[in-house]
């Protein structure tokens, strides 16, 4: 049961058909040209334009800017072209990472796109979008708005068309980032950063200069066909080049960032990779210092040593749903100071409730700093089960092989707050359909490797069978 990125449409598909395949809860993703190219662009341009139009009648103009992919270029002029045909200016970024474009929709107080397929394979591109002010845009709340527009006919011509102007911010996102740490506290630190040949080649060294640790940046060079490898650092395999360089060369922390730069995994001075519960704890620590008592969410794929955490660190422990936009709108509802999910992603409110790669990384070279002790020792007391990491399955019907799996444990305590959670005492389990790929996603922690490994092989098991 291997992983199968993406869903999709046949070549030469009706547009409800393109858009159905490549409008996802979150994002807009899909397969170059077969599912998005330039005229299916300009198409969503004019929805885009349509739909931030109708969600704030005074919008005037849309920050947009796109990753390091080959196909970004041909996509992101044909988006602009409609937008500005639609009277609406465009505030044009040029290359950007995903967290620079949440940081200009907040400096601008417009509407922000950037094209970009995350951690997908070179042939896949996409859209995050956010309304003004870094606004969370998703499925529930304006994507599905987003399809109905771009399947409308022609709109009525505008009086005159939108200019675009070129802004670099560059230098302006790097202060902002460097704005959350302390440089005087910070220790020089050595600091290996694997950015993948995506975005983070980019803002990474930025956002550094002038800061303390010293960085080595491994595969800088933005290249959108990946030649190193996937810009998912969520999958193992491709930590072993940063492990490597930090064991060779002595480092006291690796960084590795996904292809968009807006998720961050870490690797200790033992080239140990953490996870990203492990990860959100120590961050709900340090922001909890800061607010004492403070709300913090965590999602449902998260290890249940994280409300642990945020309990003993006098904070308060929400658990949320899996997905930037549904955290992002919780965070603004609740007014939750952070947010950490299992998969990387790290939420700060005074970023606009919005996920930054490279702040979350500074976040936590300064409580490193702060302990005076290696990242080895750090996390230890964060380090108290045993999990499976993230496993996916593709299986032909989810649905049906969920509830299979609901019925074979319905004597333990369950839960829908995000696909199937089972409490089976001194382990547990999480199953949900995947929000960009047609996989079931299976997050399993147990006391112990041991038992670990044991009750992985067992909900396998039960998951072939009823998929079989």
């Amino acid at each position: 049961m291997a992983e199968r990125p993406g869903r999709t449409a046949p070549p030469g598909s009706a547009p409800e058909a393109r858009l159905d395949a490549i409008i996802r809860a979150n994002d807009i993703r899909g397969r170059v040209p077969t599912e998005l190219d330039a005229p299916m662009a300009r198409r969503l341009g004019a929805a885009f334009a349509a739909f931030f139009r109708e969600d704030d009648p005074g919008t005037t103009e849309v920050v947009v800017g796109r990753d390091m992919r080959l196909s970004g270029p041909s996509l992101l002029d044909a988006f602009c072209a409609s937008v500005q045909a639609a009277g609406l200016d465009v505030v044009d970024l040029g290359l950007t990472s995903t967290d620079m474009l949440y940081f200009a929709s907040g400096h601008f107080d417009a509407p922000g796109v950037v094209f970009t397929a995350s951690h997908n394979p070179a042939d896949y591109n996409g859209i995050k979008a956010c309304r003004s002010g870094a606004r969370p845009l998703s499925g529930e709340r304006g994507l599905a708005r987003v399809r109905e527009l771009a399947l409308a006919g022609p709109r009525e011509p505008v009086p005159s068309e939108g200019d675009r102007r070129r802004v670099d911010l560059l230098d302006a996102f790097a202060t902002h980032v460097r704005s959350f740490t302390d440089a005087e506290r910070m220790r020089p630190l050595r600091v290996v950063a694997d950015v993948a040949n995506g975005m983070g080649g980019l803002v990474v060294p930025a956002v550094f200069e002038g800061l303390p640790p010293t960085l080595d940046v491994l595969y800088g060079e933005l290249d959108g066909s990946f030649p190193n490898h996937p810009p998912d650092p969520l999958q193992e395999a491709n930590l072993a080049d940063l492990c490597r360089r930090v064991t060779d060369t002595g480092a006291d922390v690796g960084l590795a960032f996904d292809g968009d730069a807006d998720r961050v995994f870490f690797v200790d001075d033992a080239a140990r990779p953490l996870s990203g519960s492990v990860v959100a704890a120590l961050l709900a620590t340090a922001v909890l210092r800061r607010r004492p008592g403070a709300l913090v969410l965590y999602n449902a794929a998260c290890s249940r040593m994280v409300p642990e955490v945020i309990a003993e660190g006098g904070g308060r422990a929400l658990r949320t749903r899996v997905g930037h936009t549904l955290i992002k709108q919780q965070m603004a509802e609740t007014g939750a100071a952070f947010a950490g999910e299992h998969s990387g992603h790290y939420y700060f409110a005074e970023n606009h409730n919005s996920d930054s790669g490279v702040l979350a990384a500074v976040a936590l070279l300064e409580e490193l700093s702060r302990a005076e002790v290696p990242l080895s020792e750090l996390r230890r007391p964060y380090d108290r089960y045993a999990a499976s990491g993230e496993v996916n399955f593709t299986v032909e019907d989810p649905r049906a092989v969920t509830e299979a799996l609901a019925h074979r444990y319905r004597d333990h305590p369950q839960d829908r707050l995000d696909g199937l959670t089972v409490d089976c005492g001194d382990w547990w389990f999480n199953l949900r359909p995947s929000n960009t790929e047609p996989l079931l996603r299976l997050n399993l922690e147990a006391a112990t490797e041991a038992a670990c490994a044991r009750h992985l092989a067992e909900v396998r098991n039960a998951i072939a069978e009823a998929a079989s």
